[in-house]
């Protein structure tokens, strides 16, 4: 199908919910893309830092051919083994005894809203509801996970929204204990905030939050979905911090690029869950989890993410020195291979012109450049990109 047969269909029969750039994708290798007309993009999106084991990676492949010649679906009636392997292995990678899988991020904190609202009343009764978030935070697109998100823009065309959140300032720890009371029942955090411009949350920060939670009887909810399975170096990112949460929500590269996301928690959480509290037709299927196996399985292994946070490293040495050598380039932020460029003009300018120079990138917020490549990307890829950024800063 050529590309303007799919521009003009996807213009009749698609909501206009994306804007898309000007070429129509259809193959990948690694951590390159090509186009219906054979042009290849070197990328840095990784899907939204869901491909991290790029594209065409053998193992999933296979794995997909292998499960769904036996089966792809029987939903959550039924037991299967799959998702049972990827939840001990989940659990014995993380703070979790428990594990309840979903379709994606926003379905993820959806959940853990649930989870925690339930916990909260079997343990303290009526009236511990409310719920705390941050500043810059994206936590989704659905009606819980949206009043979480404080974007006008997003809200707007649709309150009104779940009541009871209120809103700290991100790395501000007083501002956080004068904001809680007695009537939370969780705190939601992003250890590094990915939509809202790639902000890594302090330490002391993080340590603070678990002692509010402690001190009002609240769950802290660790929103990991973007941050999460290795894209700090880091199998889960709060394992940089020493800080554990209550609760974490994953999604976006568990299972390769199949849509999977999973609320983890710990056993005090799980014991007041019940059957008919919730629940999702398709959440673990056995394709899903076969591949996620695979993925995790991978990621976790300590020499993998021994060399990603060696190419992290390469990658923050490449955006300093640009950060020194560029007077638009306001600041670098980030870890592992999670990392922003705040620019002194509108991202989306870099995003377009790399296009035309066979590169992919995306924005986080209006002024920031984001690079969340396949985690197996290469240091010479990694080169590439940023002298390609660079050259498109200085130039355009």
């Amino acid at each position: 199908m050529i590309k303007e047969e799919v521009f003009e269909l996807e213009q009749k029969y698609i909501a206009h919910t994306y804007v898309r750039p000007p070429f129509v994708l259809e193959g990948g290798s690694h951590s390159t893309v090509y186009d219906t007309e054979g042009n290849a993009y070197l990328d840095m999106v990784a899907g939204i830092a869901v491909n991290a084991l790029g594209y065409g990676d053998p193992e999933i492949v296979q794995t997909i051919q292998r499960q769904s010649a036996l089966l792809i679906h029987v939903s959550n009636l039924y037991h299967t083994a799959p998702h049972v392997r990827l939840a001990r292995k989940l659990c014995e990678t993380s703070f979790a005894d428990k594990v309840f899988f979903c379709n994606s991020g926003a379905e993820a904190n959806e959940g853990a809203l649930k989870f925690a609202r339930k916990w909260a009343r079997v343990n303290f009764g009526e009236g511990k509801t409310s719920v705390m978030a941050f500043t810059g935070a994206f936590h989704g697109r659905l009606f819980g996970s949206l009043a979480l998100t404080p974007r006008e823009k997003y809200q707007a065309p649709f309150r009104p929204l779940m009541p009871g959140v209120r809103f700290a300032e991100f790395n501000n720890l007083e501002d956080a204990r004068e904001k809680a009371g007695d009537d939370l029942c969780a705190i939601f955090v992003e250890p590094i905030q990915g939509e809202g411009g790639i902000h890594p949350a302090a330490p002391e920060f993080l340590r603070g939050l678990r002692e509010i939670a402690d001190q009002h009887n609240a769950l802290l909810v660790f929103d990991e979905v973007q941050c999460g399975l290795g894209r700090t170096g880091y199998l889960w990112a709060h394992q940089g911090y020493g800080v554990e949460p209550d609760i974490m929500t994953v999604a976006k590269p568990i299972a390769g690029g199949l849509p999977m996301g999973a609320v983890l928690m710990t056993d005090r959480v799980a014991s007041v869950i019940e059957p008919g509290d919730h629940g999702s037709t398709f959440a673990g299927g056995p394709l899903v989890s076969s591949v996620a196996e695979v993925v995790v399985g991978r990621i976790s292994d300590p020499m993998f993410l021994a060399v990603v946070r060696k190419k992290g490293k390469f990658l923050e040495n490449l955006l300093r020195d640009m950060q020194k050598s560029s007077s638009h380039v306001v600041d670098v932020r980030g870890k592992g291979l999670m990392w922003g460029i705040e620019l002194d003009f509108e991202a989306k300018k870099v995003v377009e012109a790399g296009y035309e120079r066979g590169l992919l990138t995306v924005n986080a917020g209006p002024n920031v450049l984001r690079l969340v490549p396949p985690l197996i990307v290469s240091e010479e890829e990694l080169n590439r990109a940023v002298e390609i950024i660079y050259d498109i800063i200085e130039n355009i």
